[in-house]
């Protein structure tokens, strides 16, 4: 399979040298605009091992919440999907189905992985967990499972050692790359700036190469599907169980359901 237009997700707690929400991944923090130049540094190095195998298009979505990419110091070969569309992932889909991959730089593991950086699920102050068929996931079995549908396979993960094996788990034969190792929800051991970009570049261009000679398939569940999310409390569960077609399963808990997973993976 020939890889020449890939969709490149991106995140902010799973990139080296970024250890804290307050500091450094919350806006509000002091460190947030340092970080954010740490953000496209990585990206950067993924943007120039994709070049290096002979990708010729590259859309990077700065997935962060209150946005983590440096416009002015990202790759020249790069375009960037930024702001917030009002259909969320749903207005995506045409532009993921466009690609032939997708690939996740700064990723982080789901909410409750034990000793894992900064894990959480979506909102790091209000969700407990996702599940979705009973199976526990986070952000990468979200966008795995969305891409999936649309027939684009995730090929590589680049974040903290449990996001890296999160990943694993999730896609058989997938290549990570792991930049720091948890030590908690708000420590870890990061590697060096060169280090860490070395691994991206050489992980992300091996993944194509490797999507090149054996595909990875794009990853599907059976369905029908329902997504179980759980909050810490009960005011946010009564925003979501307002909702068109939600379930309140109890105080803090909603279901959606659908025969569709791109229906309900985002919800």
């Amino acid at each position: 399979m020939k890889v020449q237009k890939v969709f490149m997700v991106t995140d902010m707690e799973g990139v080296a040298g970024i250890v804290s929400f307050t500091e450094q991944s919350y806006p509000t923090g002091k460190y947030y605009e340092a970080g954010k130049k740490l953000v496209t540094a990585e990206v950067n190095a993924a943007v120039e091992g994709l070049l290096a195998v002979n990708v010729k298009d590259v859309l990077v979505w700065d997935g962060h919440g209150a946005g983590a990419i440096v416009y002015e110091d990202l790759h020249p070969a790069a375009r960037l999907l930024h702001g917030r569309l009002a259909g969320g992932m749903h207005m995506m889909k045409d532009l993921i189905a466009a690609c032939d991959a997708g690939v996740m730089i700064g990723q982080h593991a789901m909410a409750g992985a034990a000793a894992a950086n900064q894990n959480h699920t979506q909102d790091s102050q209000t969700v407990d967990y996702y599940k979705l068929n009973g199976r526990a996931i986070g952000e990468i079995g979200q966008f795995a499972l969305f891409a999936g549908a649309l027939g684009v396979p995730l090929i590589f993960v680049s974040g903290d050692d449990a996001a890296c094996r999160e990943a694993e788990e999730l896609v058989p034969g997938i290549t990570t790359a792991a930049v720091k190792q948890g030590i908690g929800r708000g420590a870890a051991i990061s590697l060096s700036l060169a280090e860490a970009h070395r691994r991206i570049g050489e992980g992300i261009g091996r993944a194509v190469q490797k999507q090149q000679e054996h595909a990875i398939a794009p990853l599907r569940w059976p369905g029908p599907y329902v997504l179980e999310m759980r909050f810490f409390q009960t005011d946010t569960a009564d925003a979501r169980a307002a909702l068109p077609g939600a379930e309140r399963v109890d105080e803090q808990t909603v279901r959606f359901a659908s025969a569709n997973v791109v229906d309900v993976i985002y919800h």
